[in-house]
């Protein structure tokens, strides 16, 4: 097992998926900077929102790829929106958006509603924490 999900039943069920994962010894940490829904530098009008979400995991993914990963090897999300009722209202659509690039795999997440974000028309940006077996 790569990563292993971590919920002490003292927290009860998590709000999530998990409440922690726990990554093995022998793994390399991977940063994946902010990934925006939506460049400035694009043309057109911004995606829709699930659009934006699914590029942004897109994006992430390709970042994780290049390091020598896979989808599984993503131990940490952070998934900041604009509107967390539109991220609601999607809530069906972005799970099979999630589910065609990541399958059952769900890391330690969490979603922050903010004010806006530094990109054009980008309505989610998404970070995130991989662990990249063994070691160059």
């Amino acid at each position: 097992m790569r990563l292993e999900i971590v919920n002490p039943e003292t927290l009860g069920a998590p709000k999530g998926f998990s409440h922690g994962v726990l990554a093995p010894r022998d793994g390399r940490l991977l940063f994946v900077a902010g990934m925006a829904g939506w460049s400035a530098s694009q043309p057109g009008e911004p995606a829709d929102f699930v659009g934006q979400f699914a590029r942004a995991l897109d994006q992430v993914l390709a970042v994780v790829r290049e390091a020598g990963g896979e989808p599984a090897d993503v131990a940490r999300m952070t998934v900041y929106v604009t509107d967390l009722g539109e991220y609601r209202a999607a809530a069906k659509a972005l799970g099979a958006a999630w589910r065609e690039r990541f399958g059952r795999h769900y890391p330690a997440m969490a979603l922050l509603e903010v004010k806006g974000l530094v990109d054009r028309g980008a309505r989610v940006e998404i970070e995130a924490t991989a662990v990249i077996a063994g070691g160059k």
